[in-house]
């Protein structure tokens, strides 16, 4: 629920109350939120009561004006329309509420700033200190980075659900730094274990697919245990997450540290990548395979080398798969039947993937 909605069904219930109109004003006296179409206090009556800084609450003749602070800081004026003393406790009453609401939601607020500009590393390590102190977060607890990206731009709806699965949870911290993400800064408790992260990671991309039906990724980083190392793990997760897509494009969660030999040739220079495929495949490519092929190498490698196992998924006799790799070798003057063949020509396909995904 936000702010506004918050604001208006609080008013609406001291209405039910009391029996009372209440007005919500703005610094510039427009009407922010309302119980009644009432005629409202002039404006010479309201900016009188504005400029006395001694007065914080007015009684007119029909109606109380009251100013309603944050931090010595002007945010609303509370319009109440009533007569005698009744009327004006209920006000008070009302202010006091309010305040606390306004209070609550402007905390949450700095709360979710502070993260965006510490993942992004705007903050000096001291600063972090003072800062999560004012805003009472802990700078020594166990914490792990979510990076949710959804094939569609993540909008509203997708913040809000995965606000939901965790509202109970109220010392994770979900926000967003782009248009394409959201990232979510989770508590972990000391026995969670990296199975823990695999098992929210998958539950992340089951409700997005189930409820907002669209696919999405996530991806997550090594647990921190510090407040001033979530930068570095955020940096985690962002590389577990761009990682996976390019060379392990059949799954939909990456872990930082399962990231394998992708994070290896993820770290070289793409003209070393180019100097390795041309000696691999000289003047083949990849691109000549057809659909069938691709399929063929790609179950090969999924039932370790094992020939039987690989015809029986793929519903072809076994000489058949043996023509076919007699085909490529002579094509590729590789032999994937074996093992340093086989290694070759799957490196050789992930630094393929790697070159496209940089070009």
């Amino acid at each position: 629920m936000s702010l506004y909605q918050t604001l208006q069904k609080t008013l609406e219930e001291w209405k039910e109350i009391s029996h009372l109109d209440f007005c919500l004003l703005t610094t510039d006296e427009k009407i922010y939120l309302t119980t009644a179409s009432r005629r409202l206090p002039s404006s010479k009556k309201i900016q009188e009561f504005l400029k006395n800084d001694s007065v914080v609450s007015l009684a007119n003749t029909s109606s109380h004006l009251y100013k309603i602070l944050l931090s010595d800081t002007l945010n609303y004026i509370l319009v109440v329309w009533g007569e005698g003393p009744s009327a004006h406790t209920i006000g008070e009453l009302a202010v006091c509420q309010i305040a606390t609401l306004l209070e609550a939601s402007r905390e949450k607020t700095d709360k979710n700033v502070f993260m965006q500009n510490l993942l992004l590393e705007n903050y000096a390590p001291m600063d972090i200190f003072n800062r999560a102190k004012k805003l009472h977060i802990s700078t020594s607890c166990r914490r792990a980075v979510f990076i949710i990206e959804t094939k569609q731009a993540h909008g509203e709806d997708v913040i809000t659900m995965v606000k939901n699965i965790f509202s109970a949870r109220t010392k994770d911290f979900i926000t967003t730094l782009n248009d394409q993400n959201v990232v979510l800064v989770r508590e972990l408790q000391s026995t969670d274990s990296q199975k823990t992260l695999r098992d929210t990671a998958r539950m992340l991309v089951d409700m997005l697919n189930m409820e907002a039906m669209t696919k999405a990724w996530v991806s997550y980083s090594n647990p921190v245990d510090e407040l001033v190392s979530l930068p570095s793990a955020y940096k985690e997760a962002m590389t577990a997450l761009e990682v996976g897509k390019i060379f392990y494009s059949d799954k939909n969660t990456f872990g930082y540290s399962q990231l394998g030999i992708g994070r290896l040739i993820y770290q070289l220079p793409v003209s070393v990548c180019e100097m390795f495929i041309d000696e691999i495949f000289k003047k083949e490519t990849l691109d000549s395979l057809d659909e069938e092929s691709l399929i063929t190498i790609k179950t090969f490698f999924e039932n370790n080398l094992n020939l039987s196992e690989t015809s029986r998924k793929l519903y072809v006799h076994r000489n058949t798969l043996v023509y076919r790799f007699e085909k490529l070798e002579k094509k590729f003057g590789l032999d994937i039947r074996t093992f340093e063949d086989a290694l070759t020509f799957k490196l050789a396909m992930l630094v393929c993937n790697y070159i496209k995904y940089k070009k």
